[in-house]
């Protein structure tokens, strides 16, 4: 039985060249839909790269593992997080039109291969946890916590997007400290952090623009339904939020001055998203969204300019 692209899917790998028996395996996982994997992983190399131009030191094989090591546990991380996510939410998926075709509504994986799966990928990501100073080890154990709590955000609180943030952010911290970024350093590696929740924030408020009217029947919340029509101005202040914290990253580490261009990159970007946020506008909304691997992609090159001395 084959299965047609997921709607927010589009074009991609898994639909046109994934084995028949893989592909809803790699859906679970999300892996037709790869800019997930970025929104996750770039926090991490952001924290990295803070660690690394604070204290204007090259790379070392260690660090280049880190790199390597964290795009592993990104993969792992995600695809465990989004079929834990639609083990919780089975339910709800079936209701929605978006997600009524994901494997385990659709009846392609039962719950029972699902945690199998979560487990699996754990397990991997654990081995790479390893590797990382004990530190980064205790970070990411206590990181466990976020991921088991969001699935259940958006029954309880309109905000399910602001606790998305707090779990997808997580990996500065965990960048910051397996670099062994300067401990007198790490209120920027909290404002670091503070910028990718509030940045989370605005692109998912963005992607649940989607779903409003299903949300809305299957008594699903979300920030989107929250503001209603003030979303846009919502945005672009969580935006602006994320702007400072990262301008005061900037400051508190003592970067470069040419940091300051690719913080104005970023800015330019995100302020293109927010004049073409239209809350009527699922399609458009979805290739805002996809967009924020940019936007992530920006900040990073930001903080590596940080390490750059002109003179």
């Amino acid at each position: 039985m084959s299965s047609a692209p997921l709607p927010d899917a589009g074009r991609n790998w898994v639909d046109a060249h994934a084995p028949e028996s893989l592909k809803p395996w790699l859906k679970l996982g999300r892996f037709d839909r790869p800019v997930g994997i970025w929104l996750l992983l770039l926090p991490g190399w952001q924290g990295l790269a803070l660690a690394l131009a604070a204290d204007r030191r090259q790379p070392d094989l260690y660090d280049l593992w880190l790199v390597v090591g964290f795009a592993l546990g990104a993969c792992l991380m995600r695809a465990a997080g989004c079929a834990y996510n639609d083990i919780v939410d089975r339910d709800i998926d079936a209701k929605v039109a978006r997600t009524a075709g994901r494997p385990i509504p659709a009846g392609r994986i039962t719950v029972k291969q699902a945690w199998g799966f979560v487990v699996g990928c754990c397990l991997a990501a654990f081995l790479i946890l390893l590797s990382l100073s004990p530190l980064a080890i205790a970070l990411g154990i206590g990181s466990l916590g976020l991921v088991a709590a969001y699935p259940f955000m958006k029954r309880i609180t309109w905000w399910p997007q602001a606790w998305l943030g707090l779990t997808f952010n997580w990996g500065a911290l965990m960048g910051f400290a397996a670099a062994g970024g300067d401990p007198g350093l790490w209120p920027a590696a909290l404002l670091l952090y503070a910028a990718g929740v509030f940045w989370t924030l605005g692109y998912d408020t963005i992607y649940a623009l989607q779903d409003l009217e299903d949300d809305a029947l299957a008594g699903v919340k979300s920030s989107a339904r929250r503001l209603g029509a003030g979303v846009r101005r919502g945005v672009a202040l969580f935006y602006a939020f994320s702007l400072a914290a990262l301008a005061a990253t900037v400051v508190i580490a003592g970067l470069a001055p040419l940091a300051w261009a690719g913080v104005a990159a970023v800015a330019a970007h995100l302020a293109w998203q927010t004049l073409r946020l239209r809350a009527d506008d699922p399609r458009g909304a979805l290739a805002l969204f996809r967009a924020n691997r940019e936007a992530g992609i920006l900040s990073l090159i930001a903080l590596m300019l940080g390490a750059v001395s002109l003179f």
